[in-house]
């Protein structure tokens, strides 16, 4: 079961997926339960960053007018492999620095380690790795990882606390989509509270997480929006009478 804090979150960034959707030439829908383990594995892969790889399930295509309803001015069909299914199975493939990460281990691309992964063994439709305490944003290596995709790559990121050796890192431009909490901030009176951190949530970990960011984007460079999707395909705040999100 998804945290209740987390499908707020997940709410309310699928209100700005669909807010921003015509800045987009494409779409993919990732379930709550996969991200919310994507999450947990990595906290609990700390200092790392984490490499995952990510199937999609291809008796579950998009829900249609789900679909319809994030699609923007302007589409791309047939972008990128996978297009227009939902995310399913996921596997930690590596952990490491921020460029030893990209990299796959011999016993992801050697036969005789594939038989719980079937024929594809370590080659994943789509990509996604962390960024610890750092915002996710594209660096380099991430674009140049990302030209071995066949579907797109995603970074999360996590602000966290405690932060152990890794203090959070702001020092990066470009665009981030950050997952907001719906509930406004209580009003601090104290000067240490005022400048305090949100506690979004608390992982298995033990970590408080200050802040989520996630993006997807293709090899071309041009971003893929997300929606964040229950097990029937609908994405979290819709309502099935009016055919959108909640306001």
């Amino acid at each position: 079961m998804v945290e209740a804090w987390l499908v707020d979150l997940m709410t309310t960034y699928n209100r700005d997926s669909h807010a921003q959707r015509n800045g987009y030439l494409a779409q993919i829908h990732m379930p709550g339960e996969v991200f919310q383990t994507l999450i947990w594995w990595s906290l609990q892969s700390l200092p790392d960053e984490i490499l995952v790889g990510i199937d999609v399930d291809a008796h579950r295509p998009h829900q249609r007018e789900v679909e319809a309803y994030f699609e923007g001015d302007e589409v791309r069909k047939n972008l990128f492999q996978g297009q227009g299914y939902v995310l399913n199975e996921a596997h930690i493939v590596n952990r490491g620095d921020s460029y030893s990460v990209h990299h796959l281990p011999e016993d992801w691309t050697d036969d005789m380690f594939s038989s719980d992964r079937g024929s594809r063994a370590g080659r994943f439709t789509h990509w996604l790795h962390t960024h610890p305490n750092a915002p996710a944003i594209p660096s380099g290596a991430d674009a140049d990882a990302s030209q071995e995709t066949q579907g797109i790559d995603m970074i999360l990121g996590l602000r966290f606390s405690p932060e152990g050796p890794l203090p959070w890192f702001d020092d990066v431009e470009g665009t981030r989509r950050t997952l907001k909490s719906s509930k406004p901030k209580k009003r601090k009176r104290s000067f240490f509270a005022r400048h305090a951190l949100p506690v979004l949530g608390k992982a298995p970990s033990g970590h408080a997480i200050h802040e989520i960011q996630l993006i997807g984007f293709h090899k071309s460079g041009v971003g893929v929006n997300i929606v964040f999707v229950d097990e029937e395909g609908y994405p979290f705040g819709w309502d099935p009478r009016t055919g959108q999100l909640l306001p």
